[in-house]
C-alpha cells in the first residue's frame, strides 16, 4: 500500500493522464511499460472534469496495478459527481484491485448549471474524504497548494482546509506543481506548525515548451520565478533547447529538494517516459 512505501527514506512517483479516445490505449499502455523500468513507488491516473473519463482512468489504473504490479491510484473529484455516483466508481475501482485514491474537488464543469452547482453533494474535497472513509475500503490522499489555492482567502484557511482533509481521512498529501523551492520549504513549515503529520509528495512539473506557461502553469496559479523566466525567455523559441533547459531546471529543483529533506518526489511525467527517464537517473535515489 502506498502508505507504507510512503516510510521509506525517499520515493518517486509518477503522474499520467488516460488516453482521450479508445484507440489510443496500445500507445498508452506502451508509455506505462517504458516508466514501470523506472521502478516507481506509484502512479496516479487522472481524468476529465466532472469524471467525463472515468472509464478510461479505471482501466489505465488497472493496468498499472494488475499488469505492472505498481501501486496505482486513482484520481476522483466530486464537484459533478452524487453520492450514488461516487459508490458506482468506487465499485469499478474495487473490481480492478484499485484501492487508492487522490480525493479532488475538481473544477466545475462547464455545463454546469449554477443550481447544479450549489445544490452539490459534496462543498469541499474533505467531505468526500469523510464520506469514502465511513462508506468505502478506499486509502486517500488530498491535494495541497504550496502557494495557497487560488480561490483561498489566504494561506491560513487553506491551510486549515488541509488539516481539516487530515482528520477527515486523508493518509499523505501530494502538493500542486512549483517552481520556487524556497515557496515549498515555507509552506512545509507552517503545514507542521498547523499539525499537519501526514507524509507530504512534492509535486514537480518538468516545463519543456513554453507554451506550458499560457495553460497547465496559468491554471494553477504557481508562480514563476525570475530563473525559470529567464530560461523561457532564452529557448522558449527553441523546442529541443527548451526540452533540455526545462529538465535540467526540474532535476535541480528535485536535487534542492532532496538536500533539504524533501525525499517524496511526485512527477507529473505528461506521459513522457523519456523525460522522466532523464529525470529518475539523475536525482538521488
Amino acid at each position: 500500500m502506498i502508505q507504507n512505501v510512503l516510510t521509506k527514506d525517499s520515493t518517486l512517483s509518477f503522474e499520467v493522464f488516460p488516453p482521450k479516445k479508445d484507440g489510443e490505449f496500445e500507445a498508452a499502455f506502451e508509455v506505462l511499460k517504458s516508466l514501470s523500468l523506472l521502478s516507481p513507488d506509484y502512479i496516479s491516473v487522472t481524468y476529465g472534469a466532472g469524471g467525463s473519463r472515468f472509464g478510461k482512468t479505471v482501466e489505465i489504473a488497472s493496468y498499472i496495478q494488475n499488469e505492472l504490479g505498481i501501486d496505482a491510484m486513482a484520481h476522483m473529484t466530486c464537484v459533478g459527481n452524487k453520492k450514488e455516483q461516487l459508490l458506482e466508481v468506487y465499485e469499478a475501482l474495487k473490481a480492478n484491485n484499485v484501492n487508492h485514491v487522490l480525493a479532488l474537488r475538481g473544477d466545475r464543469p462547464k455545463d454546469m448549471t449554477d443550481e447544479q452547482f450549489d445544490s452539490r453533494d459534496f462543498a469541499h474535497a474533505s467531505d468526500m474524504i469523510e464520506f469514502l472513509k465511513a462508506n468505502t475500503g478506499l486509502h486517500m490522499a488530498g491535494a495541497c497548494y504550496p502557494e495557497k489555492h487560488y480561490e483561498s482567502f489566504s494561506m491560513e484557511s487553506d491551510l486549515k482546509n488541509l488539516k481539516t482533509k487530515q482528520d477527515a481521512g486523508a493518509e499523505f498529501f501530494i502538493s500542486q506543481l512549483f517552481f520556487d523551492n524556497d515557496y515549498f520549504y515555507q509552506f512545509m513549515e507552517k503545514a507542521d506548525k498547523k499539525g499537519i503529520t501526514i507524509p507530504i509528495c512534492a509535486g514537480i512539473m518538468p516545463i519543456t515548451s513554453a507554451k506550458q506557461i499560457g495553460t497547465t502553469i496559468t491554471l494553477a496559479g504557481s508562480s514563476i520565478p525570475k530563473s525559470l523566466a529567464d530560461i523561457i525567455a532564452a529557448y522558449g523559441d527553441d523546442p529541443e533547447d527548451m526540452r533540455k533547459a526545462g529538465i535540467d531546471y526540474a532535476i535541480r529543483q528535485i536535487r534542492d529538494l532532496q538536500e533539504n529533506k524533501i525525499n517524496h518526489i511526485h512527477l507529473y511525467t505528461m506521459n513522457k517516459p523519456m523525460m522522466a527517464k532523464e529525470i529518475a537517473n539523475n536525482i538521488y535515489r
